[in-house]
């Protein structure tokens, strides 16, 4: 016996419905909002408009500034750096103009002392043998007795102010004498007369000052003539 085999419908439900419930497509669509901020999920495989990479000029710094804008800014900042050269430039043109002036101002003060030193030296060299025959008139009375008389002290006492006034003048001056008697003997500044051994001196040195020397300065008017202690034979 043959079964009765159910065979599928293939026919499709439709659904009729009112003519008021039917959108209107046209009238009830709502184009998105372009202006709305968009975030973007790192989930997703393509980012939002807003993720896009900005143009160059935004990327460099110049804010999308148009062509003339930038151009100006360009030749604004070109400017600058030929004033900055410029400064540095002057700067280094007056620090060298400073260095020269005091080159100059300290040769002139040595111009300046050198010669005052040369006329200084002229001077001193005329007064020097007055000193020299005051300086033995007074240790020749030295020796004479104390019986003299009261007038004659006086005169000596005299002699012996202008012979202090005058070495106060050379040293106003910046004449200084040389030391020598117990000063290690310095041909530089000493010249010998005598050498006789001393048991007062060790040998080579200045045992005796004969005439005195001078210097002004580095410079030296006249050795001091001396007397120098020698090894006893």
């Amino acid at each position: 016996m043959a079964a009765d085999k159910t065979k599928p419908s293939n026919n499709i439900p439709i659904h009729f419905a009112d003519s008021d419930d039917t959108p209107e497509f046209e009238d009830d669509f709502v184009p998105p909002d372009l202006d709305a901020e968009v975030e973007f999920d790192p989930g997703e495989t393509e980012p939002p408009t807003s993720a896009v990479p900005k143009p160059a000029a935004e990327a460099s710094g110049h804010g999308g500034l148009g062509g003339p804008q930038l151009a100006e800014l360009i030749a604004y900042r070109a400017e600058l750096k030929r004033l900055e050269a410029a400064l540095a430039e002057s700067q280094d043109a007056g620090a060298r103009r400073q260095a020269d002036f005091e080159n100059y101002r300290k040769r002139v003060e040595r111009e300046r002392g050198e010669t005052y030193n040369r006329v200084v030296a002229e001077v001193a060299g005329k007064l020097l043998p007055v000193l020299d025959n005051l300086t033995r008139a007074l240790e020749a009375e030295k020796t004479v007795e104390a019986q003299e008389s009261k007038e004659f002290r006086h005169f000596l006492h005299g002699v012996e102010l202008i012979n202090k006034q005058l070495n106060d003048v050379l040293e106003s001056l910046g004449i200084q004498p040389i030391a020598a008697v117990g000063e290690p003997f310095d041909p530089h500044v000493h010249e010998a007369v005598v050498s006789e051994p001393s048991d007062e001196y060790e040998p080579d040195t200045v045992s005796a000052e004969i005439t005195r020397g001078y210097r002004i300065g580095d410079r030296l008017l006249r050795p001091a003539m001396v007397k120098v202690a020698a090894r006893k034979s």
